[in-house]
């Protein structure tokens, strides 16, 4: 492609694009290191949106109202650094740029959430960023709902590479947007033909505008290096009644030597290879400079929002007290001051009761007087709505016909359910949470890392959480994924006793702003343990005592979830041979790891015998064992070594030797 003919046709686009492609050479060649050739490409499609189709404002880059802008081919990611430099986002300097993928910058490899104003989502992974654009989208859709086109009427804009589109999670993120029609999202598809290896051919031959279409999508295309056909794109779009593909055809690392190859998809530093691509552009200023007209233009850009948001300002004010406040309230992901008196008065219930339920059954009582107080919920399951007990009567469905429902069917798509969660609870305003087996964290796992990377608070309900689960067999029981979860950092894992500590996790999930959480549930019955009420959240502690030692204590029993009534069946059997047994229920180790060490040594002090029961691997259970004043030769563990069997659950506690009567003898052989 010959620049200096798209230069001649569109003069004052092209410098302005040339910014983009020019910081990029500098902040690549500066690192030695990153992807120059997608900036590049995409640069004269994202200047057409920033410039004419993008509402935002550069000063207020919170603004609740603005348009969202995901870049989904994360690897790019000088393109976006180029656009907040550019339009004036006071945190994104020259400086910044200049320390591109440094220690301590901001210019991570990758957008990272939360290092710089302008970042709305973590995407390096690819197809993340095109799945947290279709929950963008949904909450953008139930908040319009909820509060009026007046509050929330905005667009959510992705752009995606052939990586994301080869990626699994893209299918099962756009056959959900077409399914819901997202009339308010737009990706648009760098159509370049180049991955890493060399052209897309060699490993993918998909119609990629056929699939789309196939998913209930609208499908546009354009020259992507022709500002006119962009714009003309973006508005049909724009317009379109259903999620808009527009395939922009594009040259990879364009103007350079390695355009149309897979070297331009990689990191371009040689020299010369840049100076003869800056003339190429007709560049005649010096690495990082960026002349001050330009800057001006670029400025202006990023200004162009703020009449739009001074008028949004003004119809925020004009609410009633009451909705403004709520309003606020929710965006800001604060929890109505009910829900702690909600809690509790469903502990006193259970407490005075006592039932025997599954504690996904305990959930679904939890979700029950939760739901109705907190109305920004979103509620939804991996097609297992009746097993993970996430949908409450109140609730309604969120579909095309009825936007302000709360509860979402997901289909079989686990990974792009997870994916999309994490695209609402950034957009802000709504707090997602969905279900699934627990041994589906497998097919979860990559969103729910990037929930703890970017520290947004996602509830993930993840029900059938050991052997218990029973005849399913091997491949449903998650032995191993407790170990998992727990070693994520910056993730809590809840696995609750009973319906008292599953009221108290839900009260705790919520309660977190910058932290996901897993509730993993039984799906088998369990007593009610917590007999006493107490108005605490003992939960919220990650460890309590639950049972005190009778006789003189010898021993302490440290159990999670469904075995901590074993161990409490354990304890009777050695309080009955006069041996003293402290039972400790661990419903988070995570939290229990937090307290100060005075809390901790008085739940777990030294000298006696302890045993940890779990129907899950030991690996996470040796920090309490053999740390924290513990000792190897009086530590022990009951529970599982490999996979389980297909049986029905009491068989399988059997056969595998997770019952009372085996701590015991574990007990008894360490004392």
């Amino acid at each position: 492609m010959d620049t200096k003919d798209l230069a001649a046709a569109h003069p004052d686009h092209w410098r302005r694009a040339a910014c983009i492609r020019t910081l990029t050479l500098d902040a690549v060649a500066a690192a030695n290191s990153g992807h120059s050739g997608m900036p590049m490409g995409m640069a004269d499609v994202a200047t057409v949106l920033f410039r004419n189709h993008l509402k935002f404002d550069a000063s207020a880059p919170h603004w609740p109202d603005r348009d969202r802008f995901i870049l989904s081919a994360g690897h790019g990611s000088m393109l976006l650094y180029s656009l907040l430099y550019l339009t004036g986002y006071e945190d994104m300097t020259l400086d910044q740029i200049r320390n591109f993928r440094q220690l301590g910058s901001i210019t991570a490899g990758h957008p990272e959430y939360g290092h710089a104003a302008g970042i709305e989502t973590t995407t390096g992974p690819l197809g993340q960023g095109l799945a947290n654009a279709v929950g963008f989208a949904m909450a953008e859709e139930f908040l319009r709902a909820r509060w009026g086109k007046k509050v929330v009427d905005h667009h959510t804009y992705c752009i995606a590479g052939d990586g994301c589109l080869m990626e699994g999670i893209s299918q099962e993120a756009i056959g959900l947007a077409g399914r819901h029609e997202l009339s308010h999202l737009i990706v648009m598809w760098d159509n370049n033909d180049i991955t890493i290896d060399g052209k897309v051919s060699l490993s993918d031959r998909t119609d990629q505008m056929a699939r789309f279409a196939a998913s209930g999508w609208d499908v546009f295309e354009c020259d992507g290096h022709d500002p006119e056909d962009i714009d003309r794109a973006l508005t049909a779009a724009k317009a379109s009644a259903g999620p808009a593909m527009i395939a922009c055809k594009t040259h990879i690392a364009l103007g350079s030597s390695a355009q149309d190859t897979s070297k331009g998809h990689g990191a371009l530093t040689d020299d010369q290879l840049i100076a003869d691509t800056k003339a190429a552009y007709g560049w005649e200023h010096g690495p990082f400079e960026i002349p001050s007209d330009l800057k001006e233009e670029w400025e202006a850009i990023g200004a162009r929002g703020a009449a739009d948001r001074a008028d949004w300002d003004a119809r925020i004010a004009a609410l009633s007290t009451t909705r403004q406040v709520e309003f606020a309230r929710s965006i800001a992901g604060e929890m109505p001051k009910k829900l702690s008196a909600t809690i509790k008065a469903l502990k006193k219930q259970v407490t005075e009761t006592t039932p025997k339920v599954a504690t996904r059954k305990a959930s679904e009582m939890a979700l029950e007087v939760i739901n109705p107080i907190i109305r920004e919920t979103l509620g939804g399951s991996a097609d297992l709505t009746g097993s993970n007990n996430t949908k409450t009567a109140d609730l309604g469905t969120f579909e095309p016909e009825n936007r302000a429902g709360r509860y979402i069917y997901y289909g079989i798509r686990e990974h792009g359910m997870t994916g999309a969660m994490n695209g609402m609870a950034l957009h802000g305003g709504v707090r997602p949470y969905g279900g699934t087996f627990m041994c589906f964290t497998d097919y979860a796992r990559g969103a729910m890392r990037l929930s703890a990377l970017m520290g947004v608070s996602v509830q993930y309900v993840m029900t059938h959480d050991s052997i218990g689960l029973g005849e399913d067999g091997p491949t449903h029981q998650p032995v191993e994924h407790l170990a998992m979860l727990r070693a994520t950092p910056n993730m809590l894992v809840f696995r609750p006793a009973d319906a008292v500590e599953t009221a108290e996790a839900w009260e705790a999930a919520l309660n977190q702003k910058a932290t996901p959480s897993v509730l993993a549930l039984s799906r088998q019955g369990v007593p009610t343990v917590r007999r006493e009420h107490k108005t605490a959240n003992q939960t919220w502690r990650g460890a309590y005592v639950l049972a005190e030692a009778e006789a003189k204590r010898q021993a302490i029993l440290i159990a999670s979830g469904s075995e901590v009534s074993i161990a409490l069946e354990a304890r009777a059997i050695l309080e009955g041979e006069g041996i003293g047994v402290r039972v400790v229920s661990m419903p988070c180790m995570e939290l229990f790891a937090t307290q100060d060490e005075s809390y901790r040594k008085r739940v777990l002090p030294g000298g006696a015998v302890r045993v940890a029961v779990e129907a899950g691997v030991r690996q996470p259970w040796d920090q309490w064992l053999l740390g924290e004043r513990g000792r190897e030769a009086k530590a022990g563990f009951v529970g599982m070594e490999g996979f389980g069997a297909s049986a029905p659950a009491e068989e399988l506690y059997a056969h595998f030797g997770i019952t009372g009567e085996a701590v015991a003898a574990k007990v008894h052989a360490l004392l």
